[in-house]
């Protein structure tokens, strides 16, 4: 027998599944960072590597970090705080706000790597 928190409207939606949804988030922006997706995207690789645009998107990478950090923490506290995980509304908005801080972290990547493809 599994026993669900109630919520005001009556439903009910496992926790993990917008938690595996910020962890895909999570990867995501690990990869377009730490693994160089987003940079071989916008400056190319190999031979058709532009230079010039990899040396101004980095600054796009390094404002990308702190919303990130927030994010993690924020999914983190969602599971390691009793008074947030124990109310499933409050769990619920705060793994959105994760989610939602996710795709500004790449938002910030995004338009960082169109500047500096575009040179400006």
């Amino acid at each position: 027998m599994q026993v669900t928190p109630e919520r005001a409207d009556g439903r009910w939606v496992s926790p993990a599944i917008p938690t595996i949804a910020n962890c895909l988030l999570a990867l995501l922006w690990g990869f377009s960072t730490a693994g160089g997706w987003a940079e071989t995207a916008f400056c190319g690789e190999g031979e058709s590597r532009d230079d010039r645009c990899a040396a101004e998107f980095g600054p796009a990478v390094t404002a990308s970090v702190p919303p990130a950090v927030l994010a993690a923490a924020m999914v983190l506290l969602s599971w390691v705080l009793p008074g947030v995980r124990r109310r499933p509304e409050r769990q619920d908005a705060l793994l959105t706000l994760a989610a939602v801080t996710w795709v500004l972290a790449e938002g910030i990547l995004f338009a960082g790597g169109y500047l500096a493809k575009s040179g400006g």
